[in-house]
């Protein structure tokens, strides 16, 4: 046993992968007794129908341990076999019925209670802070959505319920060998050193290696959905064999994992085998003994040593089921995770009062100790158009996302209308500042609950209005059913151009005063482009507009235009200003325009 050892540590290893908090086990134990307190009564339910199921089963060993008792004695001639046959069957009728209510009954406590686990945190991951779930990445948090749900299927289908049936078994097991043959317990004493022992080493070792397992596959998830969403940068870049090395790194650490898991598991099986037969051994030999010295009878032992033998099943259960929780300890931890992050303090009573944006002295940092923002100071006047130009990698789009309140920054302060954004709530925040970007979404269902998403009372003309406002009511109503044709994966297939329609006409439903613009255009080809961006001058109109310039003709007729160069607002003016001052954008300008 000793000679196993876990694969060895490396620094960029699987388990420091994760963004999200894999919750601590004192959090996984307060969720746990928050679900069986939600559901005690079917819980008690089951315990009590399996305790009846556990009690018809051991008719069978008191019966024939009576009739070895009395053939023992020398009744054989009083036996009455057919009655004994008769309550044989009852009983054997009683356990089947009341084995199939506590299938049943398992069952649906388990669904109930996997159904709870996944609303919870859907519930959660929803309401946690934007600049979280950015920061969190699609590999990690989409494991523990698919992977993790999965495992904990299972368990919780399966393991909670079969784990409390075989609790109670083994329990009501034990105390019958206790009462029927007090000195056969010790059969049970003598094999127990060598189970808890095995028991102990193994599940010392096992939480932490299922652990990593998990953490080595959200790794490898991480890797894939990387790579197929950025396939064509990889291509262009030729990164193809870097990529194939990274996945083949990580799916080696992961298997590697898998690989110890089992190992131990190889152990622990082994171990348990032996206890059985030591169990079923002791009983026998223990039991002859006790019965040639008179301190048991032969119908006790005959009894005694199938109550033995019976525990064998309940034992296995335990062992298994509980192996199997060790997995699901590490799903489940990795899903109550979340709920170790810390909610935004949002006070609902921090209304603004005017339109205007600022950032006053503001530095943020996605790491801590590394700043991309230093000392950012901005000023938005209501009903402008800002531009943010500057290199890659200056720090536009994440000055962007902090006057949209996707992020709070580290120092200084970002407001609206005088209201700091950080102390505002994100709804609250939402109905006045909404970030535009390149990536939109079409949710799987009608087109008509896709727009509701931005107002859930809007009735079907303001929705078409909204269709209407961005030009998208043509190819809308020449769908097949309009507003109720499915849309999105399995349903109705859209253009990009088309998808950020939809994106646009929620903006015009949701009504927000304040746009920030990521160049939500840039993706798409320059004759969609074009057509979209007349349709985005119509959302824009009377607005006020912060536009991340990637390319510099948005920057052209902006009122004023912001240079961030290496964190920081190095020039602030008009176009013209700016061409004439000779500065930075001048430079820029004129490589951009030839």
């Amino acid at each position: 046993m000793i000679g196993l050892a876990p694969p060895e540590h490396d620094p960029d290893a699987p388990q420091t992968v994760a963004t999200l908090p894999v919750g601590s086990p004192a959090t996984v134990r307060s969720y746990v007794a928050i679900l069986i307190r939600r559901h005690r009564g079917a819980f008690a339910v089951l315990v009590t129908v399996n305790a009846a199921a556990v009690i018809a089963s051991m008719a069978g060993p008191y019966l024939l341990g009576g009739l070895v008792e009395d053939l023992s004695a020398g009744h054989g001639a009083d036996i009455r076999l057919g009655r004994t046959l008769a309550l044989f069957t009852l009983a054997l009728i009683a356990q089947t019925v009341f084995v199939r209510m506590v299938r049943l009954r398992g069952a649906m406590l388990g669904e109930q209670m996997l159904a709870d686990l996944r609303e919870d945190f859907l519930v959660r991951s929803v309401a946690l802070p934007p600049g979280v779930l950015e920061r969190a990445g699609t590999g990690d948090l989409l494991s523990r959505i698919t992977t993790d749900i999965d495992r904990l299927a299972e368990a919780m289908r399966e393991a909670v319920p079969e784990l409390s049936i075989a609790v109670v078994w083994a329990g009501l097991l034990f105390g019958g060998l206790t009462f029927t043959a007090p000195p056969l317990a010790l059969s049970v004493v003598i094999a127990l050193p060598l189970l808890v022992i095995g028991c102990r080493w193994y599940f010392r070792r096992a939480p932490g290696a299922y652990r990593s397992e998990a953490a080595g596959y959200a790794a490898v998830s991480a890797v894939l959905t990387e790579s197929v969403d950025a396939g064509r940068t990889i291509e262009a870049h030729r990164m193809g064999r870097l990529r194939i090395a990274l996945s083949e790194r990580r799916i080696r650490e992961w298997t590697q994992w898998e690989r110890y898991t089992l190992s131990l598991r190889s152990v622990l099986f082994p171990v348990i085998n032996v206890t059985h037969v030591l169990i079923l051994g002791s009983a026998l030999l223990l039991g002859g003994v006790f019965v040639l010295r008179g301190w048991i009878t032969p119908g006790q032992l005959t009894t005694g040593a199938l109550l033995a033998q019976m525990l064998r099943e309940p034992v296995n259960m335990i062992l298994r089921w509980y192996d199997e929780l060790q997995v699901a300890q590490v799903s489940i931890a990795r899903l109550v995770g979340v709920r170790e992050i810390e909610p935004e303090v949002a006070d609902a009573t921090v209304l603004p009062d005017g339109r205007g944006v600022r950032a006053d002295d503001v530095s943020f940092g996605y790491r801590t100790g590394v700043d991309v923002l230093h000392q950012v100071s901005l000023s938005v006047r209501p009903g402008s158009t800002v531009a943010l130009v500057g290199p890659s990698g200056a720090g536009k789009s994440t000055l962007g996302r902090l006057l949209a309140g996707i992020y709070g920054p580290r120092a200084g302060t970002v407001s609206l209308g005088g209201a700091e954004l950080s102390a505002m709530p994100a709804e609250r925040v939402r109905e006045h500042v909404a970030l535009v970007n390149q990536e939109h979404h079409v949710f799987v269902g009608t087109l008509r609950t896709n727009l509701l998403l931005a107002r859930t009372g809007a009735a079907d003309a303001e929705l078409w209005d909204a269709l209407g406002a961005v030009d998208a009511d043509g190819w809308a109503r020449a769908l097949p059913n309009g507003l109720d044709t499915e849309v999105g994966s399995g349903g109705q297939t859209l253009t990009p151009a088309q998808a950020q329609h939809i994106a646009l006409a929620r903006l015009v439903l949701a009504d927000p005063h304040t746009l920030v613009l990521d160049e939500a255009t840039s993706l798409l080809d320059p004759r969609a482009a074009r057509h979209l961006e007349r349709s985005l001058g119509k959302v824009l109109r009377g607005r006020t507009v912060v536009a991340i310039a990637h390319r510099l003709h948005t920057a052209h007729d902006a009122d004023v235009i912001a240079v961030v160069e290496d964190g920081r607002i190095s020039e602030l003016g008009s176009h013209q200003e700016l061409v004439t001052a000779g500065g930075a954008y001048a430079a820029l300008w004129k490589s951009w325009h030839g």
